[in-house]
C-alpha cells in the first residue's frame, strides 16, 4: 500500500488448524471500521481474504502451506479437461444475482452434509451460511448454474473494481459427474472476461490438503510470495 492509506491490523491466538490436521494456525485481522471495495482489493493484492465481514491472512508462526493464488483472466488458457468440462457442461444457463435465497441455503446445506461431513463447516445452519456470506461494504454476487430451471451450484463472489474474488462455491452432489465445482471457477472466469476484469483470486491453494489444492489447475496462475506476485506456469494436463 502507499503512504496515505493505513489500517490496524491485529493477530489472533493460537487455533487448530482447520485444514491441516496436527498444526497451530494464527490470522492476521484488519481492525478497521471503514472499509469499501477499493480498499478491500488492495488487500487482496496482499494476501488477504474474507469471511463475511471479517478480514484476514494466515501468519502461523511454523507453517507457510497457505498460498494466496490468482488468475490472470486474459492469459488463462483452459486445459484439455477443462474444455471437456465446459463442453459436458454446454446445456447449462448462468444467471447472477446480488441476492441469496432459500433456495441458495438448500443447496449449501445438502452440499455440507453430503460432501463436508467431516470439515469445520458441518453441521450447516442458516445463521452459519448467512453469516459467511453477508458483507454490507461489499455484498457479493450469487452466480447460479440451472438446467432447465433447476439450481445445481452457487457461486459468492466478490466484484470488485478490477477483479472478481472467489468467496465460496457448492453444488448439488448428485451432479457431480458435471465437475460443477471446476465449472463454477471456469463461469467466474468468463464472467471476469465479459466485466473486463484482470484476475480472479481464488483464495488459498494449500499443496497438502486434497481438498484444498485444486487451484493450481487453472493457467497460467500467479502465486504470492515475499518478493510480491510470481507467475507460474504447471504442465498441461
Amino acid at each position: 500500500m502507499d503512504n496515505s492509506t493505513h489500517v490496524s491490523v491485529g493477530i489472533s491466538q493460537l487455533f487448530p488448524c482447520s485444514y491441516l490436521e496436527g498444526r497451530q494456525e494464527q490470522l492476521l485481522i484488519i481492525q478497521e471500521p471503514f472499509l469499501d471495495s477499493l480498499l478491500f482489493e488492495r488487500l487482496l493484492q496482499l494476501g488477504f481474504r474474507r469471511s463475511g465481514e471479517a478480514i484476514y491472512k494466515p501468519r502461523c508462526p511454523s507453517c507457510t502451506a497457505c498460498q494466496a493464488l490468482r488468475v490472470p483472466v486474459k492469459s488463462f488458457s483452459p486445459s484439455k479437461r477443462q474444455k471437456r468440462t465446459l463442453s459436458k457442461n454446454n446445456d447449462l444457463t448462468v444467471h447472477w444475482t446480488e441476492q441469496s435465497s432459500p433456495e441458495h441455503y438448500a443447496l449449501y446445506e445438502k452440499y455440507i452434509n453430503l460432501r463436508h461431513a467431516d470439515g469445520p463447516m458441518f453441521p450447516p445452519s442458516l445463521g452459519q451460511y448467512e453469516h459467511f456470506v453477508q458483507c454490507h461494504w461489499s455484498p457479493p454476487a450469487f452466480v447460479e448454474l440451472r438446467l432447465n430451471g433447476q439450481l445445481l451450484a452457487v457461486a459468492v463472489t466478490d466484484v470488485l473494481p478490477t477483479s472478481l474474488s472467489a468467496i465460496y462455491s457448492f453444488f448439488d452432489p448428485e451432479f457431480e459427474h458435471r465437475s460443477l465445482g471446476s465449472q463454477l471457477i471456469l463461469t467466474q472466469l468468463q464472467l471476469a472476461a465479459t466485466l473486463g476484469k484482470e484476475q480472479l483470486y481464488l483464495g488459498y491453494q494449500i499443496d497438502e490438503n486434497r481438498k484444498m489444492c485444486y487451484k493450481r489447475l487453472y493457467r497460467p496462475y500467479q502465486i504470492l510470495t515475499p518478493q510480491g506476485w510470481q507467475l507460474s506456469r504447471d504442465i498441461d494436463s
